[in-house]
């Protein structure tokens, strides 16, 4: 199943407000790049997540998400900590693929964004590549625009594979 044959899955409502890019389509986690915007829009999911952290008064948690394409670091915040397990599959409207305070690229609904599960455990997932784990440049051809530069690693560090 493609990341446009997923859009198609949804319910009109859903697809016609939220899930859709610039284009019309829901983008694959493969193709998200850096960028301080928000308009990311897709469906994964989570994978594994990591233990809540105290960051000042709000508390974050990081997960590895995936989908068929591609996998990525997301980071919850509040009560989304609580809200979304492993196996949880989970539409994001208007993410934010960017730096988080601790340096690591991360996908995240940010303010503008939105997170809703619409499922569990039935969906086709890779884990890698990990866009979290590429470095990415400024492209010296498109100001404001990113390009990969190399690979960090090939699966997730902060969640490695099991032995």
């Amino acid at each position: 199943m493609s990341c446009v044959a997923l859009f198609h899955s949804l319910s009109v409502e859903e697809s016609s407000t939220t899930l859709m890019d610039r284009e019309g389509r829901m983008i694959c986690l493969k193709d998200i790049v850096p960028a301080a915007e928000n308009n990311i829009n897709t469906q994964f999911i989570v994978l594994d997540k990591g233990k809540k952290i105290l960051e000042g008064q709000n508390k974050t948690c990081l997960a590895l998400v995936a989908d068929e394409t591609a996998s990525v670091h997301f980071q919850f915040w509040g009560d989304e900590c609580d809200a979304f397990e492993p196996g949880d599959i989970i539409h994001l409207a208007n993410g934010i693929f960017s730096y988080n305070r601790n340096n690591s690229i991360v996908l995240r609904a940010g303010r503008r964004g939105a997170i809703k599960k619409v499922g569990e455990f039935t969906m086709v997932f890779v884990e890698t590549p990990n866009m979290s784990e590429i470095t990415w440049v400024p492209d010296p051809n498109r100001p404001n625009k990113y390009m990969q530069d190399s690979v960090i690693s090939s699966h997730s560090r902060v969640f490695p594979p099991l032995p």
